[in-house]
């Protein structure tokens, strides 16, 4: 990565401290409840322990501590685990909050399980990867979890729309497959959640594109941001005049073991 696109990519992941960007993530899509028991079926070693990498406000980390896993949740962002300690299982006494980035921040290995959300592709895969291979027991995965909704009619609508206001790329588009071509990661085995009902108000919904890097308030001026959301709003409101949106979530696990490189 040259340095310029370099410097680009850390002002993008720098907005996911900005509390603006924090408001507007509980706004997201929930994952699946059969996310978290498929999980927890691939912790097989002891200690029973996971570490959640780049965690956001936990909503992956708080339900595997809900679960009898003890896990370590880290995030560079100050205010992203500010919220999560308020949310739901926040203060469970299994759940460890540290702060710092997963490519340097001390760490409590061994861990039979490492997980990693929508944040994986903002790291150093170079560093990451092989300093979380070190840290596994021998049966041990990372557990690549992504969450997404079933594509509704006016989703190309909203893509046109959203295409006027992004900031920049924000996302590694293929970084999966970027990984496992680098050797990287060796997948091991992958699963998708049956679709679950998800409803929401066209005002949350809204607000939930804020939580993007490409549309975070923190980049975008204040302007452009409301006129971002009326455009979405008419575009909806149409749709459901009673301003609820009724969505289907689905999720998905890739796991494996983290590579050394080339």
């Amino acid at each position: 990565m040259q340095p310029n696109q370099r410097h680009l990519r850390i002002a993008y992941a720098e907005t996911f401290k900005d509390q603006r960007t924090v408001d507007a993530y509980q706004f997201r899509p929930p994952y699946p409840d059969e996310i978290f028991d498929l999980l927890v079926r691939l912790v097989t070693d002891e200690p029973r322990t996971a570490l959640d990498v780049g965690c956001g406000a936990g909503d992956i980390a708080r339900n595997l501590a809900r679960r009898a896993i003890r896990v370590d949740a880290v995030d560079f962002s100050q205010n992203m685990i500010e919220r999560g300690k308020q949310l739901p299982g926040g203060d469970y006494p299994g759940l460890n909050w540290i702060v710092g980035r997963v490519e340097e921040v001390s760490l409590h290995p061994p861990y039979a399980l490492i997980t990693a959300g929508s944040s994986f592709h903002w790291f150093d895969w170079n560093v990451v990867l092989p300093r979380l291979r070190s840290m596994l027991t021998p049966g041990g995965h990372l557990a690549l979890v992504h969450r997404s909704v079933v594509s509704q009619p006016w989703r190309a609508d909203l893509e046109r729309i959203l295409a006027q206001f992004s900031t920049g790329e924000g996302h590694r588009h293929g970084w999966l497959d970027t990984l496992v071509a680098s050797q990287l990661f060796q997948k091991k085995g992958e699963q998708k959640t049956v679709p679950v009902p998800f409803v929401q108000s066209i005002d949350d919904f809204i607000e939930g594109l804020h939580s993007r890097s490409r549309f975070s308030k923190a980049l975008m001026d204040a302007q452009s941001a409301a006129e971002l959301d009326r455009q979405v709003r008419d575009l909806l409101l149409p749709l459901y005049q009673d301003g609820m949106i009724p969505m289907q979530v689905v999720g998905r696990v890739v796991w494996g073991i983290p590579g050394e490189g080339e």
